[in-house]
């Protein structure tokens, strides 16, 4: 349902949405619950008096949170998971693991590279949050690091892992919208993304030799003998690797994963009430350690609901953006006036990046460019797949930055940091655009549609 708006009124709409958003919740240090509806409404009654009815209003921006029911849901599920593997004591082993085998000095990129390995095996970055995330920002708070490093090299390991993982469902997104090879466009990304992983590598190694961890061993010492590690944390994590094998999609991965956990659970001697209690509020440990406590009680159906409420007013915001025409009446314009490769790319990254401030909807923020500059990649003699990265160099990462954003919110509710306390650190989100355009600028590794003529012709 495409309203016409006509260039003004779109302009109009979206600095009034960015005005809400921005003097809310960066000016005022509003929770963005309350701009976000602020901006809903704003546009409803805007639109209302341009001609457009309450009702398809109403329309649009249900559609809007239709897209994302599969998330929402998903949500709820992780925070059960979150609250067995607690109760389980698989959390707690592999913080356990973590005191024992990890050396401060080392921490930082271990924690980078482990997300990473891990987002890779099982193509999703809000499972490898939600398991290794979790057990590796207690690790490296208890070791006195800032929990905004800890959580900016958490969510950059994550999102690498996305970007390299064929399981990862904004990889298959966004070589889908863009036409091409799936693996042949993770080929293409590594042109940016292994730049940005290295830069973010070796700032872990600076960050974490200039760490110095004094009296943190004594800590660690102490909380580690409060933990006792269990044989189990090997089935709960053995089942979500074998699940992204056998290409299970993440919500019945994670059901089976909290249906294994809870037979463990209430055959190890806990009754149905206690269960119920664990997957809907969450974990709490019986230790009166205060460090036990920050690191152990969490998780739960119940943890999830400000995200929920979050995610479903910038979908619903995004839905009336997207709906209506307001962001295609303000795009069409500048596509017009491209001229050259390197405008091409720039406008790409740039509309995947405002679209994920504008939305918060991660995949319509990597559909939308794509939708938006398919042919002109092709008028300008450019790749599909050279649309397919700057599609998720931009797009499919930089939700990670919005505080309102699904991903953003889920990343601060699952590590409990704030979004924009994180943001300086998720070097990887900050620097995949920076050199998705420095290759534009210098053509290295710019993908040209000659090279695939050459390709299909060997």
């Amino acid at each position: 349902m495409q309203q016409k708006v006509n260039k003004t009124l779109a302009v109009v709409l979206l600095a009034g949405v960015i005005f809400i958003l921005a003097g809310g919740i960066i000016g005022l240090g509003l929770a963005p619950i309350a701009p976000l509806l602020v901006a809903i409404a704003w546009i409803i009654l805007v639109m209302r008096l341009a001609g457009v009815s309450f009702k398809d209003a109403q329309s649009a921006l249900i559609q809007g949170i239709e897209a994302g029911i599969a998330p929402l849901f998903l949500f709820l599920l992780i925070g059960s998971m979150i609250a067995l593997w607690l109760g389980t004591g698989v959390i707690p082993t592999m913080i356990w693991l973590g005191f024992k085998l990890i050396n401060p000095t080392w921490f930082l990129p271990t924690a980078l590279l482990t997300s990473a390995l891990v987002g890779t095996m099982i193509g999703s970055a809000f499972t490898t949050m939600s398991t290794v995330g979790v057990a590796l920002m207690g690790v490296g708070t208890t070791l006195g690091f800032n929990p905004a490093l800890v959580a900016g090299m958490i969510i950059s390991g994550a999102i690498f892992g996305d970007k390299s993982s064929p399981l990862a469902d904004s990889t298959n997104l966004a070589a889908a919208v863009s036409g091409t090879d799936l693996f042949a466009h993770l080929r293409n990304l590594m042109w940016t993304t292994l730049p940005a992983m290295a830069v973010t590598l070796f700032l872990a190694f600076f960050f974490g030799f200039a760490h110095h961890a004094g009296a943190v061993n004594t800590k660690t010492a102490a909380v580690t003998q409060l933990i006792q590690p269990t044989w189990w944390t090997i089935v709960p994590i053995a089942l979500i690797l074998l699940s992204a094998l056998a290409k299970i999609p993440a919500i019945p991965s994670l059901l089976i994963n909290v249906t294994v956990n809870t037979v463990y659970y209430l055959f190890s001697g806990h009754s149905l009430t206690a269960w119920a209690d664990l997957i809907v509020k969450g974990y709490k440990t019986s230790s009166t350690n205060p460090t036990l406590i920050a690191l152990l009680n969490r998780g739960g159906m119940t943890a999830m609901m400000e995200t929920i409420m979050l995610i479903m007013l910038a979908l619903a915001l995004g839905g009336l953006l997207s709906n209506l025409g307001i962001l295609r009446a303000v795009m069409n314009p500048i596509v017009s006036r491209l001229h050259s490769q390197k405008s091409l790319v720039f406008s790409t990254l740039m509309t995947g990046i405002a679209t994920n401030f504008l939305v918060g909807e991660q995949y319509l923020s990597v559909m939308l460019p794509g939708q938006i500059f398919k042919e002109d990649y092709r008028r300008f003699g450019l790749s599909p797949l050279a649309l397919s990265r700057a599609m998720e160099d931009s797009g499919a990462i930089a939700n990670y930055l919005v505080p309102w954003g699904v991903a953003g919110a889920f990343a601060s509710q699952t590590l409990h940091v704030s979004v924009l306390a994180f943001v300086p650190f998720t070097f990887l989100a900050l620097f995949s655009p920076v050199f998705s355009l420095l290759s534009a600028l210098t053509g290295i590794g710019l993908r040209q549609a000659s090279q695939d003529e050459e390709e299909a012709k060997a």
